[in-house]
């Protein structure tokens, strides 16, 4: 009879595995934590924004608008073609200060739809995001394959959203939508995988580690925040 059983169950039962894999939740968890900040930080941002009234200056400030797009821009190449350059205070005051840049501009968001239809939309978007997010973090089933096919996707949804800047077409903008929510759900499952399997790069508490889970919270914040403008365009409510 195979001793395998036997074989696994002792692996499983080792200090090293035990050790390994409570270094490897623990670094999970801090890419979770970061995510939270920055999308706390984002709504915080949006919410006091627009009750104050300054997003309607904002969008009569065009030098203002193009200005903070620059610095979102900006920060976002930083953290992704620096992110091995740069210290992990850095990539954390990056993350952080893009966290607030989106905030200021999803205040906008709270001119063209109803609070009500935000909120509803914000928890729609937590559910779907949770729950792609767990397939992506305990999957056995290697979901790398999927990488090319999302990429070139992402790419063709970014051209035909230009396309349809300039040939209004409200149908073309629908299936933009609904092919935005496929890609971004299918992208959550296929960065939390690949985050998880990234942690082993940095080995457990240095500036690399931290570095990594930084930018793996990025990853997913954007998963999130896309997942959730694409919702809100198919299910919001807009203001009369």
């Amino acid at each position: 009879m195979s001793n395998y059983p036997q074989d696994y169950s002792n692996i499983l039962q080792s200090s090293e595995f035990r050790e390994e894999l409570a270094a490897q939740q623990t670094f999970m968890a801090r890419v979770y934590g970061w995510m939270t900040i920055g999308l706390l930080i984002t709504a915080l941002t949006a919410l006091i924004v627009s009750e104050t009234g300054a997003n309607l200056t904002m969008m009569r400030s065009p030098g203002l608008f193009i200005t903070m797009l620059l610095v979102q821009i900006g920060v976002a190449m930083a953290m992704t073609w620096a992110i091995n350059r740069i210290p992990a205070i850095a990539a954390a005051a990056c993350f952080l200060v893009y966290s607030i840049t989106t905030g200021l501009f999803f205040s906008i968001l709270f001119l063209v739809y109803t609070s009500a239809s935000i909120y509803s939309v914000f928890f729609i978007t937590a559910g779907m995001f949770g729950a792609m997010s767990f397939i992506g973090y305990v999957t056995k089933k290697d979901l790398s394959s999927l990488g090319m096919i999302l990429g070139m996707a992402l790419i063709g949804l970014i051209i035909a959203s230009v396309v349809n800047l300039f040939f209004w077409n409200s149908m073309l903008y629908l299936l933009i939508s609904y092919a935005g929510v496929v890609i971004f759900t299918a992208l959550t499952a296929y960065d939390t995988q690949k985050i998880k399997q990234g942690y082993a790069a940095g080995g457990s508490g240095t500036d690399t580690n931290k570095k990594i889970a930084i930018y793996g919270a990025f990853s997913l914040y954007l998963d999130f925040i896309n997942l959730f403008l694409y919702l809100l365009r198919i299910l919001g409510s807009r203001r009369d």
